[in-house]
C-alpha cells in the first residue's frame, strides 16, 4: 500500500494495483497452459452418419457378446453362464491375431452386468471392443 501525503495536512492511502494486475496475469498465463494439458478424452471412432443402402452381411469371423437380461451371457448366441464366460473368451482369443469383440446389451440388463462382459474380454486379451449402435425402432407398415 502506498500513502501520499496531502498538502492539506491528512494522509490518503491508496492501494498500489500495479502488482496485483501483475499477479492476476501471471496466474491467467498458468491456468491457459495447464488446462489443456490436463484434459483427458478416450479414442472414440464414431460410425459414417451417412446411412448406407447397402444390406450389412455379419462377418463370420467376427465375435458378439451378449449380455442377457437372466444374468446369462451370450457368445455368437452360443449360451455361457457367468462362471464360463472368461474361460471360453479366452479360448477364442488366444489363437486369434485380430483380437475385436463386440459387446451388445439387452435394455433390461443392468450397467454392471455389461462392465462385467467387458472387463472379461479383456482380461481375456481382447484389445479393441465395439458398442454396436442401438437398432433403429422399425416402424409399422402401412
Amino acid at each position: 500500500m502506498a500513502m501520499s501525503g496531502s498538502g492539506a495536512g491528512g494522509l490518503n492511502s491508496e492501494p498500489n494495483l500495479t502488482p496485483m494486475i501483475d499477479v492476476l496475469l501471471v496466474l491467467l498465463v498458468i491456468f491457459m497452459l495447464i488446462i489443456p494439458m490436463s484434459r483427458k478424452a478416450l479414442d472414440v471412432q464414431l460410425p459414417d452418419p451417412t446411412p448406407q443402402d447397402k444390406e450389412a452381411k455379419p462377418n463370420p469371423d467376427q465375435i458378439v457378446l451378449e449380455v442377457l437380461p437372466d444374468g446369462n451371457f451370450a457368445i455368437n448366441r452360443e449360451p455361457h453362464t457367468r462362471a464360463d464366460l472368461y474361460r471360453r473368451l479366452k479360448e477364442l482369443f488366444d489363437p486369434r491375431p485380430e483380437k475385436i469383440i463386440f459387446v451388445k446389451g439387452d435394455p433390461q440388463v443392468i450397467y454392471q452386468d455389461v462392465i462385467f462382459a467387458m472387463d472379461a474380454a479383456r482380461g481375456a486379451g481382447v484389445k479393441v471392443i465395439g458398442v454396436p449402435p442401438k437398432a433403429a425402432p422399425e416402424e409399422p407398415a402401412k
